[in-house]
């Protein structure tokens, strides 16, 4: 096997045509994982030095990529950290053929080994429980000399979808289950005239975009301080576009006597809905429930493109259970190079 590490931007470029292929041929095939997503963000983001490593066999055919960077951190010294981590993505990951999981991580680890000179700590976020780097790379580590430590990180609700919507319905809580439907009766039922759309071809995607920002930046003073940071608008508003004309995106709004009230900015990547943000207007509709409305819309709208799974990501936040979402876990992998 070869190893080679990169740390110039032109990397993306070289790594271009093999790279989402790679990503398909992975467990953890998500959209962070691509080369669409890794790249925008890096380009965004910049917050250290990137140290991407790349493995192929001896056909030279890509079968691994550990897409990290090394961060001057006061208090740990340089830290390797994974492309993406941590606030924008959800779910990261060593890239590894299916196939090859075993020699690529321990060519990994070797490499690290031999290169600690290069940084002080390893700090991989945003692992998904069924990750190989989470299920065999610390082992690969611990063969090298380092003292690994796994810790969870948060958890991802998801709904493994049925076929049919009112198999979904079934499946909620009685509760939840009666609530939901009385809502959404509400809502088709109310004076006010309510609908809604997701946006494609037909629609200003820059447009909506900006009417997004603003139901985003209107629902919590936490998102509003989010978007005043000009990285994190940089990034939204070129992963969106992106994943827009690579048929990933599902940007949706619920508007009410034709003002948006709601929206959601969902990924639809390889059988997964992916819940990644939301906007609301919290002062006006109470009423109506907007945006667990429109929620209910997507989910049901999932079910009929026969998608998968319905992954609300990272947080633990209670509408998420009270839709039918059942914990996964994603955790964090530190490693120290050993005294000894």
């Amino acid at each position: 096997m070869k190893l080679t590490a990169y740390n110039q931007f032109a990397l993306f470029e070289e790594l271009q045509p093999e790279w989402n292929d790679l990503v398909e041929r992975s467990i953890t095939n998500r959209i962070f994982s691509t080369w669409e997503w890794q790249s925008t963000w890096w380009q965004a983001y910049q917050p250290g030095e990137l140290w991407v490593i790349t493995c192929r066999d001896e056909n030279n055919r890509l079968i691994g990529i550990a897409p990290w960077f090394i961060e001057s951190n006061p208090q740990h010294g340089r830290v390797v950290r994974s492309i993406g981590c941590v606030e924008v993505t959800d779910y990261l990951d060593i890239i590894v053929d299916a196939t090859q999981i075993t020699p690529v991580l321990a060519e990994f680890a070797t490499f690290a080994a031999q290169h600690g000179q290069q940084f002080d700590l390893i700090d991989l976020c945003n692992l998904p429980e069924y990750s190989p780097a989470l299920q065999q790379f610390p082992d690969h580590l611990r063969a090298q000399h380092f003292e690994v430590t796994i810790k969870q990180q948060e958890v991802c609700p998801v709904i493994a979808l049925p076929s049919e919507w009112e198999a979904y319905l079934e499946a909620l809580d009685k509760k939840q289950r009666h609530e939901l439907r009385r809502k959404i009766r509400r809502a088709e039922g109310a004076d006010e005239k309510v609908a809604w759309y997701i946006v494609d071809q037909n629609h200003d995607l820059n447009q909506e975009i900006e009417r997004f920002l603003h139901l985003m930046a209107s629902s919590q003073a936490e998102k509003a301080g989010f978007l005043q940071d000009p990285q994190n608008i940089a990034f939204f508003k070129s992963i969106v576009p992106i994943a827009f004309e690579r048929g990933w995106l599902q940007m949706s709004f619920l508007t009410i006597n034709g003002e948006a009230a709601a929206a959601y900015i969902n990924f639809t990547y390889d059988g997964h809905v992916l819940v990644y943000n939301s906007g609301l207007l919290p002062n006006q509709y109470g009423h109506l429930s907007p945006g667990i409305v429109l929620l209910a819309y997507n989910i049901q709208h999932a079910i009929q493109e026969g998608q998968k799974v319905f992954d609300f990501l990272r947080g633990d936040e209670n509408y998420k259970y009270r839709m039918g979402g059942q914990d996964t876990r994603v955790f964090m992998l530190i490693a120290r190079k050993s005294a000894g």
